[in-house]
């Protein structure tokens, strides 16, 4: 490796991923490795891609939407219209996410008062059984 390039395994070491996700994330155009016969060498340009494709995945973009995003990193507008599309894409997510807690505490609630009942229960029926 050199302060340009990384190696798949240096890659997947330093992010936490595997030789196949690197090699999906490249069939998949969002990561551009150098070939040298059948050996990757990722720069810091792919570096950076994986570090917002993995955030991205992180956050519940989909792969279609984290390839829109990179690729508008292409236009040559100081990244008003790539800011501009993320936040979109990110708020839309949040509310998505927030949407999913909100119904995730409410099933948390609905268990716990289950729960609360049944153990009630058990200890009527155990205090009846000991009485009896």
């Amino acid at each position: 490796m050199t302060d340009q390039t990384m190696t798949i395994r240096q890659m997947c070491d330093s992010f936490d991923v595997t030789p196949r996700t690197l090699r999906f994330y490249e069939a998949k155009e969002l990561l551009f490795p150098i070939r040298e016969g059948t050996k990757r060498l990722f720069t810091r340009r792919d570096r950076a891609r994986l570090k917002l494709i993995l955030r991205g995945k992180r956050f519940g973009f989909s792969l279609e939407e984290i390839r829109q995003l990179l690729d508008l990193y292409e236009t040559d507008d100081q990244q008003e219209v790539q800011l501009a599309r993320t936040l979109e894409v990110a708020e839309r997510h949040l509310r998505e996410m927030q949407e999913q807690r909100a119904a995730l505490d409410e099933a948390i609630r609905e268990l716990e008062t289950q729960m609360n009942w049944g153990a009630d229960r058990l200890s009527q029926l155990r205090a009846r059984a000991t009485a009896a």
